[in-house]
């Protein structure tokens, strides 16, 4: 076993998945005001130290990942926060993609940017503490979209960040994102995102990257938000289960699945369904942000100072998502 898939395993290990709390000043500023919390450097940490902090990183999370200004923070007790996190058990990673800017020639799709100088901050991460990587590229669905410009270039980007992570002596996380947004329905979404996974491992396999060292982030397989499809979680299951066996190599150790649009409670009922009716090879599980979080900020929006409370919110969501990546989640558990 290399010392990657040791990486790799330890984050997506029986019953643990991955906290993703990489959310750019930006967007985390955007959740904040929604919950009218005034977004300064001090109430991000203050937050996000809460969830690193709690009981639940020791059992269910085994990864989590940071974004910038994050990762060179340190806690109320002057422990740096990837320390805080090795702690618990879990791993620190780093999401180290600039963002999706517009695709050239193609201006209603993006591209992610991130590429210049990676190698160099890549070195400072793996110095900070990180030992695994995130970049994110994303599709949108409609009639003529993603392109295979779209394909060709997001796939491209992602291997060639792998085989830098890699060099590094980290573990990259490649997520092709293929966007909720559009009335397609989830047909279609199987047909976009098996084609999206596939270019993406022609590349990887192109780029000599490891893959007993890689985890995959993919979306599931779900109609547009705007579609009238009405669909349940056995048939989530189904097509996302069909659609990762026939796309993803079988050396990969293991898939942990965005949230995207979806609520707490779907992305777990979901999860879980994928589970109960695994008929791969491959680990299946969560890498949720707002899936994980968006409870415990809620509470947490009433009153700062109450972090025992907030840790409780976040505890039972974190055990709900865990036993989902076992398959032994159930309506009657959720409510207990």
């Amino acid at each position: 076993m290399s010392e990657l898939n040791k990486i790799a395993q330890k984050i997506i290990s029986k019953g643990k998945g991955i906290l993703a709390a990489d959310e750019s000043t930006g967007t985390m500023t955007k959740r904040l005001d929604s919950v009218k919390v005034e977004s300064t450097s001090e109430n991000r940490l203050l937050f996000r130290e809460t969830l690193f902090s709690s009981s639940s990183m020791k059992d269910c999370i085994g990864g989590v990942i940071l974004y910038d200004e994050t990762i060179r923070q340190s806690s109320s007790s002057k422990k740096k926060i990837p320390e805080l996190i090795s702690d618990s058990g879990a791993v620190p990673g780093i999401k180290v993609d600039t963002g999706a800017k517009t695709l050239a020639n193609s201006p209603e799709e993006k591209i992610t940017e991130g590429l210049d100088g990676l190698r160099g901050r890549l070195k400072e991460y793996y110095k900070l503490g990180a030992r695994f990587a995130k970049w994110r590229g994303v599709y949108i669905i409609s009639e003529k979209y993603p392109s295979k410009l779209s394909i060709f270039s997001n796939a491209h980007s992602l291997a060639h960040y792998a085989a830098l992570v890699q060099e590094s002596g980290m573990v990259p996380i490649v997520e092709p994102e293929v966007l909720m947004d559009g009335n397609h329905g989830s047909k279609e979404c199987f047909v976009k995102t098996s084609e999206v996974i596939k270019k993406c491992y022609e590349q990887l396999d192109l780029h000599k990257v490891e893959l007993k060292g890689t985890i995959l982030k993919p979306n599931m397989i779900l109609p547009g938000t705007n579609s009238k499809e009405k669909i349940d979680s056995i048939k989530i299951a189904e097509m996302t289960n069909k659609c990762l066996k026939e796309s993803v190599p079988s050396e990969v150790p293991g898939i942990a699945f965005l949230s995207g649009g979806q609520t707490e409670k779907e992305a777990t009922k979901n999860l879980n369904e994928i589970n109960k009716n695994n008929n791969t090879n491959f680990i299946m599980t969560f890498s949720y942000g707002r899936a994980l979080q968006q409870s415990a900020l809620k509470f947490w929006s009433k009153d700062l100072n109450n972090i025992k409370g907030t840790q409780e919110v976040f505890n039972h969501r974190a055990k709900m998502c865990s036993l989902a990546s076992k398959g032994e989640w159930s309506e009657e558990i959720e409510k207990i």
